[in-house]
């Protein structure tokens, strides 16, 4: 664990560069929440604020020279002034060196401001885009006013970077220029061939340019750097699972042997079973990802690499993202095992009193051999006897901080298994899941109806409802899911009202309403109700994005459906199709589509393989939400674009695990500067945890 240990602490060589942000001359109290906003609290953070486009200009002599809307350095002599009533704006008269007539219009409120920039009879350099209004030229708030003698002031190219309310251009440029200054000189993580056969420059070079052009070499070193240190990370954490102390679970098949299932098992689920059994053999502890495409059968290979830990005398916690979802697993795995002897109990923040208290002790005393839950199971409160697997379910939801929190849990580091239902690119599954291994579960169950899926424009909404009305009428159950108005839960939560309440009016009685905002009981008896079937219709947020499973429920209905993410549609659609009737899907849509819009429908439409959908995804719109939330408690790229991670992660995982199995790991000199890349990009999150291994 060396390597572990020496990088507990960051380096001394970036204090400059993790200074506050009220340490750069100018940023005062008043800027602080406009900063907050851009997510800039430290100096490095502020360097790494890159421009997102460049203002080009070009001297002129005179306004014939330039074509309208172009960007402009003119010499122009003030004449006159006029200022409009009340906080109208003050338009300045102004010549240029042949009479032609130029406005510089401001709308600051304060006509003093302008003529004391423009004197009359004096001449001045104005830096603006040239525009006409009426028939006359004007420029609108000119980016620069100088002297003759200064033109040196104004920039032929000027970087644009991304504001918030209460900061300029001139003022994140200014403060930008004084964070690269305080940046110190780093040493060099990048292979040399590498960095050589790419023609990158060194990273303080790259770092200087991207503020002073759109060149790509620069900008592509930044982003591997990056890149290269998330993977890194992912190394470090892979070396140290394998040096960690684990349990050879292999036990003899008397519960799995007498689980008696209603259907075979699929080859994808005996195939990925095989593989889980082969990592929890060993004394390295497992972490691996189950991939599966909706109603693929995770639950179940999730069962059995549990009940193998049971037969060992282990016990298994499986940690489900939301109450629902953890009482419906315990419910399901519940009537699973019926008649096995097995203990298995639920845990949630919801739980109480003396109820709780015995769930608790029976966790210590190994007397509860399977338990599911949410966060609560990874609490400092909770203890095992001999937690054997740790399960994450909808690993999305958590970061790589919260997964490795679990398996702090056991005595020896327990084995991981994480899964999740939404398929994800291999880009994705290298940048979010590096240090695991992959199964992927890619074949459906037999038996399993194709869902219909159909794209309807939302000026139908009442044939719809027509329709809905006669689905309940011959006794089936649907879901009506509302639009992401905005990103805001509480939009989402008035649209689900409001069309909750509007449905209730038309079927009495049988409708209920979830939403993420309801208190946990209110939220699970409204879920008991659609369930047990006594309503027929659960109008959701996308609290129902995943785990809901009533196999009555035929009809989904997407409200809005191109205001939603393709892996989403996907995820929303798979809570129909689930027994063996046949489901259909409604996406209705608003009239005013983008050609991105269209084709997430258009496949939505023509394809229901959650693989192929999740790639498209990808392609279509970038990685970024990709997998429904971000990263939580991992920092999402800030620099790399989803285009450049696909491009370039392969390349760096390579030259990590070079640097880890080759190169003498962060002990030799360039491991020492990539122990750096580790602090500089936050990603030591793994190395804080796994210290003490």
């Amino acid at each position: 664990m060396t390597a572990f240990f020496a990088i507990a602490m960051r380096p001394d060589i970036l204090n400059p560069a993790f200074a506050e942000i009220e340490t750069l001359k100018g940023v005062g109290v008043s800027l602080q929440k406009p900063f907050a906003r851009l997510g800039i609290a430290r100096v490095k953070d502020m360097a790494y604020h890159l421009p997102t486009g460049f203002i080009r200009r070009r001297a002129v002599a005179t306004a014939d020279d330039a074509a309208t809307g172009e960007q402009i350095i003119i010499a122009l002599t003030a004449t006159g002034y006029r200022s409009s009533p009340g906080r109208g704006p003050t338009r300045v008269i102004a010549e240029d060196s042949i009479g032609n007539h130029i406005s510089l219009v401001y709308f600051s409120g304060n006509p003093g401001w302008a003529r004391k920039l423009w004197p009359l009879g004096e001449t001045r350099l104005a830096a603006g885009k040239l525009e006409i209004w009426g028939e006359a030229w004007q420029i609108v708030h000119p980016d620069h006013v100088v002297a003759p003698e200064e033109a040196d002031q104004i920039a032929d190219a000027e970087p644009v970077y991304p504001l918030a309310e209460g900061l300029g251009q001139k003022r994140v440029a200014s403060l930008a220029a004084q964070a690269l200054s305080l940046m110190p000189p780093l040493p060099e993580w990048i292979e040399p061939t590498l960095k050589a056969k790419q023609d990158w420059p060194d990273w303080h070079e790259a770092l200087a340019s991207a503020h002073q052009g759109m060149d790509e070499l620069p900008r592509e070193r930044l982003a591997y750097d990056e890149i290269f240190a998330n993977q890194l990370a992912f190394a470090l954490i892979r070396q140290s699972n394998r040096k960690r102390k684990g349990l050879a679970l292999q036990g003899d098949g008397h519960l799995r042997d007498a689980l008696r299932l209603p259907f075979a098992l699929t080859g994808a689920q005996q195939r990925t079973i095989g593989e889980i059994n082969g990592d929890m053999a060993q004394a390295v502890p497992m972490l691996r990802l189950l991939q599966g495409d909706v109603g693929a059968g995770k639950t179940l290979v999730a069962v059995m690499a549990m009940l193998n830990a049971v037969e060992c005398g282990g016990q298994a916690a499986l940690l489900a993202p939301t109450e629902i979802l953890a009482r419906q697993h315990f419910d399901t795995i519940s009537r699973m095992l019926s008649g096995l002897p097995v203990s298995i109990a639920v845990l949630t923040g919801r739980d109480k009193g003396r109820a709780r208290d015995a769930t608790l002790m029976g966790m210590a005393d190994g007397s509860i051999q399977i338990i599911i839950g949410t966060h609560a199971l990874f609490q400092d409160a909770v203890r095992y006897r001999n937690l054997a697997l740790a399960v994450i379910d909808e690993q999305h939801k958590f970061g790589v901080s919260q997964r490795l929190m679990l398996q702090e849990k056991g005595c020896a580091t327990p084995h991981l298994l994480a899964m999740t239902a939404t398929p994800i690119p291999r880009t994705l599954t290298l940048s979010h899941y590096g240090e695991m291994d992959v199964s992927r579960l890619d074949e459906l169950p037999p038996g399993r109806q194709p869902i219909e899926t159909r794209v309807i424009a939302d000026e139908r909404l009442s044939e719809i409802v027509d329709g809905l009305g006669r689905h309940i009428e011959r006794g089936g159950q649907a879901y009506w899911v509302c639009p992401l108005v905005m990103d805001s839960e509480t939009s989402d939560l008035a649209a689900a009202e409001t069309r909750a309440a509007q449905l209730s009016e038309r079927f009495p009685g049988k409708v209920s309403l979830v939403h993420g905002q309801m208190p946990a009981e209110r939220k699970d008896a409204m879920m008991a109700d659609f369930a047990s079937g006594k309503t027929s219709l659960l109008v959701a947020t996308t609290v129902i994005e995943v785990g809901v499973d009533v196999p009555n429920a035929t009809l989904m209905v997407i409200e809005a459906a191109e205001r939603f993410g393709l892996a989403q549609l996907h995820q929303l659609r798979g809570r129909v199709g689930r027994g063996d009737q046949k489901s259909v899907c409604v996406l209705l849509r608003g009239n005013a589509l983008s050609e991105t819009a269209r084709a997430r429908l258009a496949l939505m439409r023509s394809s229901q393989d959650g693989f192929h959908i999740a790639e498209e995804d990808l392609r279509l719109r970038g990685g970024g939400e990709l997998l429904g939330t971000r990263q939580s408690g991992d920092g999402a790229f800030r620099i790399a674009t989803p285009e450049q991670v696909q491009r370039l992660i392969a390349t760096a995982t390579d030259d990590a695990r070079l640097l880890m199995d080759r190169d003498g790991g962060l002990d030799s000199e360039r491991g020492q500067a990539a122990r750096v890349a580790l602090y500089l990009f936050e990603r030591d999150y793994g190395a804080k945890l796994l210290r003490g291994g």
